[in-house]
């Protein structure tokens, strides 16, 4: 692997070696590393603290007893609410904001590295959502139930015939063809489909508009990434 690609933002790039041999053994499948930003102290940092950043995850890594052990705190980014850094004198402090949890920071990132942090994690948190919202889209796809005619049994009348009367002259047979009349009550009804039985889907930009702002309800976006998505998908009309 050219582990060159991870250091052209001024990363270490021995520690960077270091961290993708052990990342490695922690992927899944089609999961890639998009980014890595290592601490840098205004002294010199044997074993700095790093953020690496994946297409399905985030790692916080700090490495302990002299680099023979290594801390990871791994969230998947349904798992995150947000990213903020702070610029300081050397360096950034950027904070991580779990949906649950204390949030966790890395001081002294090199600047140029939180700012692309911060660029690529909101992305990731931008797609994560709408993913939420189709997922949500779908739920409310109802189909109109089948409706099926009433099923009627016609049963003929038995007729018993009378036994002969000793003083009743014998009569010859005669075989009627009766024709069966079927009662207008017994005939199925006639069932009208009317626009109430079917259930009409709203278009796509309602349907958009109503879960952003569920989202924004559930207070999974902010008050601004709510304004903004909305205008977004407004000037779609």
């Amino acid at each position: 692997m050219n582990f060159e690609l991870f250091a052209i933002d001024g990363q270490d790039i021995k520690i960077v070696e270091k961290l993708v041999v052990k990342l490695q053994d922690m992927m899944t499948e089609g999961e890639r590393i998009d980014y890595i930003a290592v601490q840098k102290k205004p002294a010199v940092t044997i074993l700095p603290d790093s953020i690496t950043i994946s297409n399905k995850r985030i790692f916080m890594c700090e490495f302990t007893k002299l680099g023979l052990a290594t801390d990871f705190e791994i969230f998947s980014w349904k798992d995150i609410k947000d990213i903020a850094f702070k610029e300081e004198i050397f360096g950034s402090k950027v904070t991580v904001i779990p949906s649950t949890g204390e949030n966790l920071s890395i001081d002294y990132i090199p600047k140029v590295q939180a700012r692309k942090l911060y660029q690529l994690i909101k992305g990731a948190l931008e797609t994560s959502k709408l993913k939420e919202i189709e997922q949500e889209r779908e739920k409310f796809i109802v189909t109109a139930p089948k409706q099926t005619a009433p099923s009627f049994e016609i049963h003929q009348p038995i007729i018993e015939e009378e036994p002969a009367s000793k003083n009743t002259p014998s009569l010859p047979i005669v075989e009627e063809v009766n024709e069966t009349i079927v009662p207008e009550t017994m005939i199925p009804p006639t069932i009208e489909v009317t626009a109430a039985t079917i259930v009409e889907e709203d278009d796509e930009i309602t349907l958009k508009l109503r879960k952003l702002k569920n989202l924004f309800d559930k207070q999974l976006i902010t008050q601004a990434e709510y304004e903004n998505k909305k205008n977004e998908i407004l000037s779609q009309i």
